[in-house]
């Protein structure tokens, strides 16, 4: 089993944007010493609880305080950008970290209207152009538009050898089908909704076309995790996260909050079902729990990767979490 990491960089109580996100390059670097396969970036916009606004400069940043992991977006959203302004971004990367890239996309409209309608300058775009324009970016990084295409003639810069590694996120079956249909990679957002996963990466795998992004079929899913030494402990953990994932869902503060703040709150009935249903998007407890659930997840959707987020307020706590993991799946650290 393969483990990579998705990161927001979020911003717990009490924490300033910067120190989130030096966290998150400190936590990149610990990575690749344990072992872990990837680490990927979010992008999000107009929130005061993750500092992960541009994938594109983070991943510099990442990538130039590290020597081996693959490092990559999770994912930069498409719809408000052009094709070719993406493609030279990843290139330019590519050019400094070759074969270390990954240019992992989203459809996702970045926030509320007003929120898109900054993003794209005022330009009404339509997310049904995602698959076009995933279409177009795969063109530019491979030089591989159809010759009768209106911007064939347009090269996207530096002309390096290699090219980024191209994935598609999705929470369904439409997004498994476009990274199938490009023949590009698939991650399935588990921790976003648990619902669709078998079906999605079985309509992936049925469909996969072969392409100069890669010749056989590449999937994985990420879902939330929170490991410590004792279920207790881990318990305990989670409810930052628990809290954090239910003042997302109805708007309200997305700083993470302390543990001793959720337990001096009351919740409402709803709030508690709220809570509940989001336990299906994370796996909790001991090593040996969250590995035993970890490899189910890994065998109902049929991948040797899945990738963990892991979102709580103790930083120091969420680095012993991965290193719990890491120790579980017999990860190889280098020295």
């Amino acid at each position: 089993m393969k483990l990579s990491i998705l990161d927001q960089s979020p911003i717990s109580r009490g924490e300033s944007p910067e120190q989130a996100l030096q966290h998150t390059v400190q936590l990149a670097q610990e990575a690749e010493r344990l072992g872990y396969t990837r680490y990927w970036v979010a992008e999000h916009h107009s929130t005061g609880g993750l500092a992960s606004t541009s994938p594109e400069v983070l991943i510099g940043q990442i990538a130039a305080k590290t020597e081996t992991i693959k490092v990559g977006s999770g994912g930069v959203l498409l719809p408000q950008y052009s094709p070719l302004h993406v493609a030279e971004n990843f290139k330019m990367l590519e050019a400094f970290y070759p074969g270390r890239i990954d240019l992992g996309l989203g459809r996702s409209p970045g926030g509320n209207q007003t929120t898109r309608l900054a993003l794209t300058d005022g330009v009404k775009k339509s997310l049904s152009s995602f698959p076009r324009q995933a279409a177009d970016l795969l063109g530019f990084l491979h030089n591989s538009l159809p010759s009768d295409h209106p911007y064939k003639t347009v090269k996207a810069g530096p002309r390096v050898d290699s090219a980024p590694e191209m994935w598609i996120l999705g929470l369904s079956e439409r997004g498994a089908k476009n990274a199938a249909a490009l023949g590009v990679g698939f991650t399935y957002g588990h921790f976003i909704n648990p619902e669709n996963g078998r079906a999605a990466f079985q309509a992936y795998r049925e469909r996969f076309k072969p392409s100069s992004n890669q010749t056989e079929p590449q999937a994985n899913a990420c879902v939330f995790a929170v490991c410590a030494e004792t279920e207790e402990q881990a318990e305990e953990l989670a409810l930052s996260q628990d809290a954090w994932l239910l003042n997302v869902g109805k708007g309200r503060d997305t700083k993470v909050p302390t543990i001793e703040e959720v337990k001096s709150r009351s919740f409402s009935l709803e709030d508690q079902e709220t809570i509940a249903k989001n336990r299906k998007r994370a796996v909790i407890g001991n090593p040996q729990q969250v590995k035993q659930q970890l490899d189910m997840l890994a065998n109902e959707y049929q991948t040797d990767e899945l990738m963990v987020i892991t979102n709580i307020h103790d930083f120091q706590a969420k680095l012993h979490s991965y290193q719990l993991l890491a120790e579980a799946f017999s990860l190889t650290a280098k020295n």
